[in-house]
Parts: structure tokens; sequence; C-alpha cells
């Protein structure tokens, strides 16, 4: 999975950076960019004007070039505000770029296309030499043959051109076969790279039909693998993290995300640029505080809800029913100058309640607000929230590392219990985390009830808790259930505990409302 998860990251990876190489270009383009441009080249003639200008002319020259100079000064701080405006333009557009983007990823789009193949050109090994003559000279005539020792000479020239060819014919033969040679091993040197480069595509294409087939088949590690590419495809202002740690609950068809968002420094402190003439500066205004937090609280909204919305899109399959998003922000505690990552914003939404949404007309944080998320105060004093679902809970790579524990300390699989033994761990771990537990009548499932109090001042109070030892998804009825217990107890708070998961309607149902939903995976 590690080999897949690489290629993934670098064909997504690649279509970003290309995108944000389009955008660049697209920015150097503008007509203030010409206009800077042409200003400085006009200085620059104006200067080679001047070095070549009488001593009568040199005033004007020096005096066009001056102008000259400042025209392309101040089309330098022009082009350097615009370029302002639109940074902060994308920065509250950064949801509504997304809105006519389709985010489905689609699997034949990561496929490569076959390499095609010209046929093996040999070039200059593929030439045959051509091949020695034998020129021996004409017969002597019968004149010829009556001068004397003329045969004899005539016998030796034959004898020395007939060695020279022997020799010129070895030669040729020598080059022929090292030329034979070179050609056979052209070939295939030619056959390799081209059954390699067949076999490359071959595998690299098998390995997305491999994949694509998991996800359809909703293979956890496919469905968090989809998701990430989907997430590591959108393309965002340069600068932004843009990494992402997502995990999947196959029982309640539920996909947590822990989202890097980017620093309160993303949000640029100048406000404009200004030349000064007098002093040849350009000089800044600083933009106001307040004007900055609030960008920035807009900022971590719109990342949120683009996020959502963007895996919601994606989604043709129906994997996910359940959305969890923690924003969280890596920062400097000025404190300890230490590193600390602090949780931004916390949300928990399903499929039914977010598409249908109008998310062109919405505010970010208003829209939040309605989703009942958890916001920070103050994001740009990393005013913490707490996260609706710890990450660590649902990570496969925790759950399993407790797997591996529970074996060496003879951890009993919670399955197995009898139901007074599960009824006796819950009350434990609650009592454990400080709570004054009081067990009332297990049920026949093997699920225990429990009302408890919760010591502490201002927050705490009566807490009725249920357990549900469950195979399979706790349906709705359950939660509300809870939630009328809780009512004719007159409890402050809800907890259902089970040792599988929930569907979307248990979430739903609970959202807005005192209940807490722990699933096995918290247990």
């Amino acid at each position: 999975m590690a080999r897949r998860k690489s290629f993934m990251t670098v064909v997504t990876q690649a279509a970003r950076q290309a995108e944000r190489a389009r955008d660049r270009q697209v920015r150097q383009q503008t007509q203030l960019a010409k206009e800077g441009e042409r200003a400085q080249k006009a200085y620059m003639r104006a200067i080679e004007q001047a070095v070549k200008a009488d001593a009568k002319a040199q005033k004007e020259a020096e005096k066009e070039q001056a102008k000259l100079y400042i025209e392309s000064r101040i089309a330098q701080v022009d082009l350097q505000n615009e370029q302002l405006e639109e940074e902060i333009d994308e920065l509250n557009n950064i949801l509504n770029a997304t809105l006519s983007v389709d985010d489905f990823l689609d699997f034949h789009t990561l496929r490569k296309i076959k390499p095609v193949f010209q046929g093996f050109i040999p070039g200059i090994i593929g030439v045959v030499e051509k091949q020695p003559v034998l020129n021996l000279p004409p017969q002597l005539t019968t004149m010829q043959k009556l001068v004397p020792g003329a045969k004899k000479k005539y016998e030796q020239e034959i004898e020395a051109i007939k060695a020279e060819y022997l020799k010129k014919i070895a030669h040729y033969n020598q080059r022929e076969i090292e030329r034979q040679k070179h050609l056979v091993a052209a070939k295939n040197e030619y056959e390799h790279k081209a059954a390699e480069a067949t076999k490359e595509v071959e595998e690299y294409n098998a390995e997305i039909e491999q994949f694509e087939k998991e996800f359809a088949s909703g293979d956890p590690d496919a469905i968090v693998n989809y998701f990430t590419m989907v997430l590591e495809a959108s393309s965002y202002p340069e600068g932004f993290p843009q990494e992402a740690k997502l995990a999947f609950v196959p029982e309640s068809k539920q996909l947590v995300v822990e989202y890097d968002l980017p620093p309160f420094e993303s949000i640029p402190e100048v406000a404009t640029y200004k030349y000064v003439k007098a002093k040849d500066e350009v000089t800044t205004s600083a933009r106001p505080a307040t004007q900055r937090k609030t960008l920035y609280a807009s900022v971590t909204a719109q990342i949120t809800i683009r996020t959502v919305h963007e895996l919601f899109e994606a989604d043709r399959s129906n994997h996910i029913d359940t959305v969890v998003f923690n924003g969280y922000v890596d920062s400097i505690d000025k404190g300890t100058g230490l590193p600390t990552r602090t949780c931004l914003v916390t949300v928990r939404t399903t499929r039914d309640v977010f598409t249908k949404m109008d998310l062109s007309k919405v505010d970010p944080l208003a829209c939040l607000k309605a989703l009942n998320a958890s916001v920070s105060k103050s994001p740009a004093e990393l005013a913490p929230v707490r996260p609706v679902l710890e990450f660590s809970m649902v990570d496969p790579r925790f759950i399993q590392e407790t797997d591996v524990l529970s074996t060496l300390d003879q951890r009993p699989n919670l399955m197995n219990l009898t139901p007074s033994e599960f009824e006796s761990l819950i009350t434990n771990l609650f009592e454990k985390m400080g709570l004054e537990t009081r067990l009332t009548q297990a049920s026949r499932d093997g699920g225990v009830d429990c009302v408890a109090y919760d010591p502490r001042p201002i927050f705490g109070g009566k807490v009725v808790i249920q357990a549900k030892r469950y195979k399979h998804t706790v349906g709705v009825s359950a939660v509300r259930d809870l939630y009328g217990t809780m009512q004719n107890e007159g409890a402050s708070k809800g907890i259902l505990v089970t040792t599988s998961g929930y569907g979307k309607a248990a979430f739903e149902f609970a959202e807005g409302k005192p209940l807490e939903l722990l699933s096995g995976s918290n247990l």
C-alpha cells in the first residue's frame, strides 16, 4: 500500500503544481505587468540614448530618463498592489473556487496509455559497408608478351593486387562481424527497453485496476487512499500546508479527517504599497489586525466546508454517510518556545444534511454554526476547541497497536465477556474517569444502564450511561431511548457506549443534543 500511496501522491501533486504554474503565468501576463515591462524597457532605452547624446542633448535625455524611471517605479508598485488584491481575493474565494470543479476522481484518468513504438531504427550501424572489389589489370596483348620480362612483371603485379585484396577482405569481414554484433546488441536493448516500458505501464494500470476494485468493494484502505488523493488534488493558494490524515470507520460509514490549516501568518500584513517620489522608495501601510483576524477566521471556515464538500462530491459510490473534520494548525508556543498543535475547528455532519445546503450563498462561519460545529473563538490567538472525535480513536494504526498490546497483557475480547463482566467493566471505566457511578438493572442483550454523577461544579451534574455490546451498527432507536431516559432522569448529559459503531441517523439525531456517542474504538 505504501507504493500505491507514493505514486498517487506524485500524480496528484504533479497536477496541483502544474495548475499553480499556470496560475502564476496568467498573473505575470496582466496588463500592469506588461505596462511595467514597457516602462522598464523605455527606461533602459533612455539610458542608452543618454550615453550617445551630445552635451547639448544630455540634459533633455536625463529629464526623460528620470521621467521614465518614475513611471517604471509607479508601474511596479501598481503591479504589487494588484497582486496583493488578487491574493486577498483568492483567500476570500477559497470555498467558491471549488464549487465549479468536479472533485470526482475518475480511475480511468489515472491509467497510463500503453506506449507505441515505431520499430527499431538501427541508424548508422544498419548500413552495410560496400564490399571490396578485386580489380585486376587487363590481360597482356600478344605484342606485350613479346617484351622481355613483361610476363613476369605482370604476374607479380597480379599477385600483389590479390594479396592486397585479401587483406582488405579480411578487414572488411572483421568490421562486418563487429557491425552485426553491435546491431544485434542495439536491437536487443531496444526490445528490452520497449518490453520494460510496456511492462511498467501494464503493472501500473493493473495496480490502478486493483485499486478501483478494492474501492468499489468498500475496502477501508482503498477508501482512505482514494479520498486522500481527492484532497491532494485540490488547488489551494501557494504556501498552504494542504496535508491531511484520514481514517475510515466501516461500521458507521464515517470518514474522519485531520486537516492541517494554514497559520495566521498566511494572511498578508501589508494593506497597500505606495511609491514616495521624494525619497525614491516604496512604503507600505499595515493591514488592520481586526481585518486580518476576520479574514483568517473566514479562511479556516472556508477550508472546513470546502473539504467536506469535496469529499461528499467525490463519493459517487456512496461509501461515506458521515464526515468528521478536525482542523489543526501547527505553531510555536510563545510561552515555551516548543512546537504545538491546536485544533481550531471541528464538525461532524452527514451527507443528507450537508448536501441540502447551497454553498454558493452561505456565509462560511454561519454555515458552520448551522452544522453545529465547534469553532475557535479566536483562531488568530490559537484558542483551542475539543475535537468532536479524536483521530487516534479511529486511526487503524492506533487500533492495531492496541490489539498488539492486548495480546501482551492478556486483555480479554469485549464480545467474550459475560453481561455481568461487561457491566462491571463499564462501571469501573467511568469511575476511573472521576464519575460517581450507580449501576442499575442490566438489559437482556448484555448492555448496562448506569447513572453517574460528575462532581465538578458548573460543568458537572447527573449523567445517564447506556452500553450496547453489539457486533452490528447501533441504530437510531438506541439513541432515542437514551435521550428519553436522560429526560426522564432529569440528567444533564447522556452517554451511549458500544462495542461496534453508529449509523448516520444516530449521529443526526444526537446532533445539537447533550448526547455523546462512543464507538468500539473509543471504548
